[in-house]
């Protein structure tokens, strides 16, 4: 009875060669665009849990290390405690806003109450028109759109059951992802070739800084951002102080764009609502508010920013505004919020694919010396303008 060898069991595979490797990196590249363009709609929900999972992350690490929990129940905690959190700002804020935002519909209501007395009594070359007409005209659009309103109330309900569901979706492909993300992170490294696998964990590294240091930066500066627009609107009287807030920090999401998106609509209502204490005229109130912008403005720029978010996403203004048009272009609302990071993911991919065509190292920087990164206690240290200002006085102060 003869013994068999595995050697002599199993022959030996023949390699493919390369027109083989080519035909089916080709199949497999336009099976993958068929399913980007197939499941379009999934894209953007995947992204906003991928954004999710990297602002909680840090969190569940945290608990993980510090409480010995599972990570699986240290995940569950985080997510628990988040929609507690959500929940409770819900039932303090809404009610807030849904105030400012009647106020705000019922000043606006007025400006239009006064629009329309302006077109009934408008006089050109000194000869009263008869606008009566015009009027009719406008208030029949007027109560055509709010039938049409009233009539979609089945459309609205669906698109509130869709969203629930979207946003159940997210929640649930974040948590698997957060949960499972060192698993995943393993078989990921594990795919790439050995020879480039420690090019891959570097790029992988920072790339990975550059979306960290944007999403969580950008969640703690809308916040910042908000706190701060919502007190001086506040205290100056804009109308509809709280909504105006929460747009300045929503609005923060779209660099070099937003504060101009922001200051329109805070100006404009401004100069035709004026301030709602304030007694002084609109014109001044509209120049107080660009004013007091313009300040924050260089606030945000040279001290918020480079300390909240770091200077990983310091991009030129004109390459962000590219980014913008062409994010809008390709993702809608998404993509104009991405442009940013994702510039900056290109720009390292395109330096180490320049750096491997010209044969030089595409990590020319030490692991030792990492880019600077956000600064944890950037609340307790003034701007430098103000520490200057600061030893000047005490160099002037008398002594003794």
């Amino acid at each position: 009875m003869r013994s068999h060898s595995t050697s002599e069991t199993r022959p030996l595979r023949r390699p493919w060669s390369p027109q083989t490797k080519w035909t089916v990196s080709m199949i497999l590249l336009a099976f993958g665009v068929y399913l980007l363009f197939r499941f379009s709609e999934v894209i953007p929900p995947l992204i906003l849990a991928v954004v999710l999972a990297y602002v909680l992350s840090p969190v569940v690490e945290w608990l993980h290390r510090h409480t010995g929990l599972g990570r699986g129940w240290a995940t569950a905690l985080t997510y628990l405690t988040l929609i507690l959190l959500i929940a409770a700002l819900f039932a303090v804020v809404v009610p807030l806003l849904v105030d400012q935002v009647t106020t705000l519909n019922l000043n606006l209501q007025q400006l239009l109450d006064q629009g329309t007395r302006w077109i009934n009594h408008l006089v050109i070359f000194g000869h009263p028109v008869n606008n009566a007409l015009l009027t009719t005209q406008v208030e029949s659009a007027l109560r055509g759109a709010v039938s049409l309103i009233l009539g979609q109330g089945i459309t609205v309900a669906m698109g509130v059951l869709t969203t629930l569901a979207w946003v159940s979706f997210v929640l649930v492909i974040s948590f698997y992802l957060v949960k499972d993300g060192p698993q995943l992170r393993a078989y990921l490294e594990g795919l790439a070739p050995p020879a480039y696998r420690a090019d891959y964990i570097m790029l992988r590294d920072e790339i990975g800084a550059v979306w960290a240091a944007f999403f969580r930066g950008q969640v703690v500066l809308a916040g910042v951002v908000t706190v701060i627009i919502t007190a001086v609107a506040f205290i100056i009287g804009l109308p509809g102080a709280l909504p105006m807030g929460l747009l300045a920090g929503v609005l923060e999401f779209l660099p070099s764009i937003g504060h101009g998106i922001w200051l329109s609509i805070a100006a404009t209502l401004a100069f035709f609502l004026g301030s709602t204490w304030w007694p002084m005229p609109n014109w001044a109130f509209a120049l107080l508010v660009i004013g007091l912008h313009v300040l924050f403005d260089q606030l945000d720029t040279n001290y918020l920013i480079p300390r909240i978010i770091g200077r990983r996403m310091h991009l030129h203004p004109l390459v962000v505004i590219l980014g913008i048009v062409g994010g809008a272009l390709m993702g809608g609302v998404l993509g104009i919020a991405l442009a940013a990071p994702t510039i900056a993911s290109l720009r390292v991919l395109g330096r180490y694919i320049y750096a491997n065509l010209v044969d030089t190292d595409p990590f020319p920087q030490p692991i030792s010396e990492p880019l600077p990164a956000p600064d944890p206690r950037w609340w307790q240290k003034p701007p430098a303008m103000w520490r200057r200002a600061l030893s000047q006085l005490r160099r002037r102060a008398p002594h003794g």
